[in-house]
């Protein structure tokens, strides 16, 4: 069976919402019913098909063709299927996700996987702010998932998470792990200032030097033993960690001791080459 192919006709005026744009809604229903389907166009109510060509019926693969940055909610409260977006993608998506995958060949916006319960979600470019954090006003981000970001990201990715995994290929920007309550945050390139701040619990685990806030204390140098079980899992996805002793190891710093809390970030520190 073929997938859902959607292309975008030109980008709409405003941001345009469109949480139809999901297996969960899109598997069951026939050619003309996705037509039809309902998106919010500011105050107005429109067809799908006023803004996407369609093609194909009930299955549960979704294929999206064009620049959707200003198309939001895409793929909210998934639970199964397939969304590839050949393209970039606007706010909120994959929010609330609970199962499934996202895969977008281009960058995204805010809120990436905002909330999250479950699934991968996968941005080959880059991502804005708040990547699998609450909502303003919520006690809890991401609960379970994956989300991966190849390029770098913005503010507060991770804010109060309680589980799953965020990896940035790029820097990411200031407050990562923002009042992190559990799950783990990898940061390929590092990020910038204030990095878990108010961190409860959780790991942050950096390949690049940050700057640490002097409410985290030095414990130690090590190569702890649970990063070899993570990081196999981490290289079924493509991402690698350094664990080799003669090549370095990882000084762990605990905090935030504001809070206080018992967070753990692990700063790769790569044995210096002296032969030169």
């Amino acid at each position: 069976m073929g997938a859902i192919t959607l292309t975008l006709k030109e980008q709409p005026a405003v941001p345009l919402e469109a949480e139809v744009l999901t297996p969960d809604v899109l598997s069951t229903l026939a050619h003309d019913e996705i037509r039809a389907t309902t998106v919010q166009l500011g105050k107005r109510r429109r067809r799908l098909d006023d803004f996407f060509d369609v093609e194909g019926e009930k299955t549960d693969d979704v294929q999206i063709h064009g620049d959707l940055r200003r198309v939001k909610w895409i793929g909210r409260g998934m639970k199964r299927g397939q969304i590839t977006i050949h393209g970039s993608a606007g706010m909120h998506l994959g929010a609330y996700m609970n199962g499934g995958g996202i895969e977008v060949h281009g960058d995204a916006g805010d809120w990436v996987g905002a909330e999250m319960r479950g699934g991968l979600i996968r941005i080959h470019g880059s991502a804005g702010g708040q990547v699998g954090a609450a909502y303003r006003g919520g006690p809890t981000g991401m609960r379970a998932g994956t989300i991966l970001i190849g390029g770098s990201a913005g503010l507060e990715i991770g804010m109060r998470m309680k589980k799953g995994t965020i990896v940035v290929g790029g820097p990411a920007k200031d407050f990562a792990g923002l009042q992190m309550k559990g799950g783990n945050i990898v940061l390929l390139s590092g990020a910038e200032l204030r990095t878990g701040a108010w961190m409860v619990r959780g790991t942050i685990i950096s390949l690049a030097p940050i700057s640490m806030l002097p409410t985290f204390s030095l414990a130690r140098s090590c190569n702890p033993t649970f990063l070899r079980l993570y990081a196999r899992w981490l290289a079924e996805l493509g991402i690698t960690l350094p664990l080799a002793p003669q090549a370095g190891s990882y000084d762990l710093y605990s905090g935030d001791a504001s809070v206080p809390g018992k967070g753990e970030i692990l700063v790769w520190r790569p044995v210096r080459d002296v032969s030169h």
